[in-house]
């Protein structure tokens, strides 16, 4: 009698790393200084001092209000364009603050579970 098919019949098999080459290693010093001058040629982003720490509650309180919709996956501006579009009346002086500080990503986007 022949045995059932499983779903991993369908995928071809992968060699297990051996006890000598732990995962993410490179193999040699010649593909590490490759990598390295990848990450050294990338442009950082301008340094910016931090928001007033009254912006950010003012913001915080913000993310946390449900009355304006959900916040996950859009920007603070675009979740205030889209509560204003709703007629939900969302506060001014955010989307003021978010058009002042619109190069900070510490101001446009929504960080952690807790607001900033």
């Amino acid at each position: 009698m022949e045995q059932p098919r499983r779903i991993t019949d369908s995928f071809p098999r992968r060699r297990r790393r051996g006890p000598g080459r732990p995962p993410g290693r490179l193999k040699d010093k010649k593909d590490k200084d490759k990598v390295q001058l990848k990450v050294r040629d990338c442009p950082r982003a301008p340094s910016q001092p931090p928001p007033d720490p009254a912006l950010m509650e003012m913001l915080r309180r913000f993310d946390l209000s449900w009355e304006y919709g959900p916040c996950t996956g859009i920007t603070r501006l675009q979740r205030w364009e889209r509560a204003q579009e709703l007629g939900l009346s969302p506060p001014g002086p955010i989307r003021d603050a978010l058009l002042e500080h619109r190069d900070n990503p510490d101001v446009t986007y929504r960080w952690g579970r807790d607001g900033v």
